[in-house]
């Protein structure tokens, strides 16, 4: 800050940090890996059940533990130091996505380990999200997001571009195998590279609550801000687009595709994602907010277009659009996590993150349901439609509430 004006961050600045340096690799690994493995689940499940249906609750099944598990475990990220959560949540994670290599496992075992390891995904998240902001103060931060979520989302597309060629290569358990090792590396990349802090604490005047009254306190504060409650809405319009991943398996097999095809299709939504954050930095902060609402709505267009069954390449190009639009979601969020106090911040972040990861599992069960009588393209198309009454919605309930903050 010079004579009161907050300068505006450089890329330099921000990777000069060298913390956040060793968060955003571990970010990078943790997520190319995870889509690794989604891809690996999804082929392990259409193979052996040859169902859409299934298929897609498979993949859902990897958001709707966020359900119970966002705001149940979020809150350890403020009782508990925060580097101490992440690192041992990632060997964790590690451990259990190896056991799910284990080829003689009934299916049902595996659906169970999937689900313990996004309950433990749960305080991992919101412990990196409350620590971001401390490590990359004001305007730092702000950028320090775009980069992260970038690369996030260009790991994702480097995870399911490669994962399908990776499950030809080595097959299911090799996939989930490769994922276990992320985790141990993002595991170590925070060991070494983060500085370790105590837990956050409450004002020197207040005594420390029971952990059921800090999660209700969290709660309280995003349900009674009007803001914070509309960034949340413009959050769970993502449940209606997302499903493109949870059917891309059988969407390519319905347009005579393969795995290949797949880790195409899947790839091509982050990769959108990754172009559209570029250009939402090169806007101005009010041009930001003012397009949350219409952003979101362009997010689901695509989508109804999948109903006319285009081939690979065109289906991939309306994806790959999506996901443009879908980034949005960078300017909310930052916007979200620097408006609540740092002794808030894990359970807020577990409150949204459940919102929007709920609303995708069930989104992505959803269309798994309606791909069973109509088929893949059809149930998308249906998805996308809903997606566009959510987003105009949300998008309105966003207009009335910023008014009321100018921290934008």
């Amino acid at each position: 800050m010079v004579g009161g004006v907050i300068e505006r961050a450089r890329w330099r600045d921000v990777f000069g940090h060298a913390e956040f340096r060793a968060l955003f690799l571990a970010g990078v690994l943790s997520v190319a890996g995870d889509q690794l493995a989604r891809v690996a689940l999804s082929v392990l499940v259409f193979d052996r059940t040859e169902s859409a249906g299934l298929t897609a609750l498979t993949y859902a099944l990897t958001y709707v533990p966020d359900l119970l598990f966002g705001p149940l475990l979020a809150g350890f990220a403020d009782r508990y130091p925060r580097r101490r959560v992440m690192i041992i949540t990632d060997l964790a994670r590690a451990v259990l996505v190896a056991a799910m290599a284990i080829q003689a496992l009934p299916l049902v075992v595996v659906i169970l380990l999937l689900v313990a390891l996004q309950a433990f995904g749960s305080p991992f998240n919101a412990a990196r999200a409350a620590t971001l902001p401390v490590v990359l103060p004001g305007d730092h931060y702000v950028l320090g997001k775009a980069a992260n979520d970038m690369v996030v989302q260009f790991s994702q597309v480097l995870g399911f571009g490669t994962g399908g060629l990776a499950v030809v290569a080595v097959g299911t358990s090799g996939g989930l195998l490769l994922d276990s090792v992320t985790f141990l590396l993002s595991a170590a990349l925070i060991t070494f590279g983060v500085r370790s802090r105590p837990a956050p604490t409450p004002h020197t005047d207040e005594p420390r609550r029971s952990y059921f009254k800090d999660l209700a306190a969290g709660t309280s504060l995003v349900l009674r801000t009007p803001k914070l409650r509309a960034l949340v809405a413009l959050a769970t319009v993502a449940g209606f687009y997302v499903t493109v991943e949870g059917l891309a398996v059988p969407y390519a097999d319905q347009i005579g595709g393969g795995p290949e095809a797949a880790g195409l299709l899947l790839a091509a939504s982050p990769a959108g994602a990754v172009a559209g954050m570029w250009l939402i930095t090169l806007w101005s902060p009010e041009r930001r907010m003012r397009l949350l609402g219409p952003l979101a709505l362009a997010a689901c267009v695509p989508l109804v277009f999948c109903a006319l069954k285009p081939g690979l390449a065109v289906t991939v190009l309306l994806w790959a659009l999506s996901g443009m639009a879908s980034s949005y979601h960078l300017p909310a969020s930052a916007a979200f996590v620097q408006a609540v106090p740092d002794r808030q911040r894990g359970q807020a972040f577990g409150v949204a993150s459940t919102a929007l990861k709920s609303s995708q599992g069930l989104g992505i069960l959803a269309a798994g349901l309606l791909a069973e009588p109509f088929g893949p393209s059809t149930a998308l198309a249906l998805m996308g439609a809903a997606g566009v009454l959510a987003a105009a919605a949300a998008g309105a309930a966003w207009a009335r509430a910023r008014p009321i903050s100018t921290d934008f």
